[in-house]
């Protein structure tokens, strides 16, 4: 820790302009310099973590390795660095409370007063020196959720004020804010960026760099009049303007030299100049696809992508791969009855369930997995969208009426899909699932086997309820096989249809692994199915 560095990240004017994409992609270009680099994310809000929210609050819920349901910006710390994050990379106000009213429960205060100074600061700057104390990292980033100004966000920014007193020259603040474009003057306004550093000097926090996030260049005269009024160098006022993929962001960081001026703050070497190699193949081949492929995305909270961020973001790497784009088409599970379903699928190469818990929309994804199925449309069935798949097997071929997942139905007849035994006693909502990293047995010659090619995998889990074993002979006898073990509990982690194109199941979230540089194998395998799938029917 002695030698960690610190850089955090605030945002002002407006929430939504990237701050997790800026972070991202500094520790990236930091990282290609030969740095150890970590990112984490400091969430203002109540909630413990957000495992319990609704999709359409706060997007989707991304699950480390270790198990933490964490935001979504975790998700594209790992997307951009190709490692992995953990339940210390995420914290949020509920978690810092509940740590301190548990001390003080215990007498670790000695009866003293617990309030927000100094204990609340004290419990979020021990959280955010954890990871340069274990981990042994050169530098840490870390973004802090929300805007400048917002009540539940003071104590973050009290506690970077003390850090940057305490840490002196191993600390820098980047701040970023838009610069919002007037048409009818056709001007760009730093008014709002002006303010909001005055609202972080209020707080007694001088940021060292100024980020502008705006959809039109900056000129000379915005760029000394932010420096001159959030008193930073002319050459710390960073141009962040929109770009097509999220994944440009770094090679324009790098232009405009934010390492560079990082680097100097924290009296860093600069070692190696970024290269960037592999990360600006990838961006060739994602600008310049051979064709373009239709995928259908079937969920029940499709009016909010981000609430399948990670998804989405696979298709855009395995897309790449396999040398084409991936168009989404968005399919809402309770809009979807035996009426619409040709058309809503019209032109898709391939059909993936998205995961989700709950009954609403239960009855549109198994309308979807059974065509997919009978149309020999390549298919991907994630946690419960592989859920589905087995229950509208056992439904509609090995005529199992009435089959379904204790989730949704209790007194079922056939419970193919049920709860852990281990699960059952559980009330606390939040301690009823599979979470984090386990291992699964591939098996041999099956699909899965051939897109990971080996034997053996580690993949990431966020559910309740399980293949129900007492089956597996029934399903596997009629042509749907498990191809994948997790032989340490003998749960069913993988299930295909060998007959079928390419049909397959997972009980996990392969999303949650991929990457730029290491797109997950399942999407990659799948998007080349759905490319061969369009190459077959346009030979007929």
């Amino acid at each position: 820790m002695a030698n960690t560095r610190y850089i955090f990240v605030t945002g002002g004017v407006t929430s939504s302009l990237g701050k997790g994409i800026i972070s991202a992609s500094l520790a990236k270009l930091l990282q290609s310099r030969g740095y150890k680099v970590t990112i984490q994310k400091l969430d203002p809000y109540l909630n413990v973590d957000p495992g319990t929210l609704n999709p359409y609050e706060h997007g989707e819920c991304f699950v480390t390795d270790d198990g933490a349901e964490t935001d979504l910006d975790l998700g594209h710390y790992e997307r951009f660095l190709s490692a992995a994050t953990s339940q210390a990379n995420n914290v949020t106000t509920g978690r810092i409370y509940q740590s301190v009213i548990d001390k003080e429960r215990r007498g670790d205060f000695l009866g003293k007063t617990v309030q927000v100074i100094p204990h609340i600061t004290d419990e979020i700057k021990r959280r955010i020196k954890l990871l340069g104390n274990r981990d042994k990292y050169d530098v840490v980033i870390t973004e802090i959720g929300g805007t400048v100004g917002d009540i539940e966000s003071l104590p973050y920014i009290e506690a970077v004020r003390q850090l940057k007193w305490e840490l002196g020259r191993r600390s820098m603040v980047i701040h970023l804010t838009l610069v919002p474009y007037l048409a009818a003057s056709r001007e760009l306004k730093t008014k709002p960026t002006q303010h909001s550093v005055k609202m972080l000097l209020e707080a007694g926090v001088q940021p060292d760099v100024v980020v502008l996030r705006s959809e039109h260049s900056l000129n000379e005269d915005v760029r000394q009049k932010v420096a001159l009024f959030c008193n930073v160098d002319i050459d710390a006022v960073i141009e962040s303007i929109d770009v097509k993929t999220i994944y440009e962001v770094p090679l324009k960081m790098q232009d405009e030299g934010l390492d560079r001026i990082a680097l100097q703050k924290l009296e860093l070497d600069p070692l190696e100049e970024p290269e960037l190699k592999p990360w600006k193949e990838f961006l060739h081949r994602l600008h310049n696809p051979k064709k373009d492929i239709k995928i259908a995305l079937v969920g029940k909270y499709v009016e909010l992508p981000d609430a399948y961020k990670s998804i989405s973001e696979s298709f855009v790497h395995a897309g790449a791969v396999n040398n084409v784009k991936v168009n989404i088409c968005w399919v809402h599970s309770e809009e979807l009855d035996s009426n619409n379903m040709k058309a809503k699928f019209k032109d898709c190469a391939g059909i993936l369930i998205a995961p989700g818990f709950g009954h609403r929309g239960i009855d549109g994804k198994l309308l979807a997995a059974r065509y997919a199925r009978k149309n020999n449309i390549p298919f991907l069935g994630v946690c419960l969208g592989m859920q589905c798949a087995v229950i509208e097997f056992a439904r509609n071929v090995l005529n199992f009426k009435g089959a379904h997942s204790t989730e949704m139905d209790r007194k079922t007849e056939y419970p193919v899909i049920a709860l852990m035994e281990d699960q059952k006693n559980i009330l606390d909502m939040g301690g009823t699932m599979r979470l984090g990293a386990y291992p699964c047995q591939l098996k041999d010659g099956s699909k899965a086997a051939k897109a990971y090619k080996s034997k053996n995998t580690w993949e990431r889990h966020r559910h309740r309820y399980e293949f129900n074993n007492k089956y597996l002979n029934d399903f596997e006898q009629a042509g749907m096989i498990a191809t994948g073990i997790n032989e340490d509990t003998d749960l069913v982690e993988i299930v295909e249809i060998p007959e079928h194109e390419w049909y397959v199941g997972v009980q996990f979230h392969p999303e949650y692994k991929s990457t730029v540089v290491n797109p997950h194998p399942i999407f990659v395998g799948f998007v080349a199915a759905a490319v061969n799938h369009v190459e077959k029917i346009n030979h007929k």
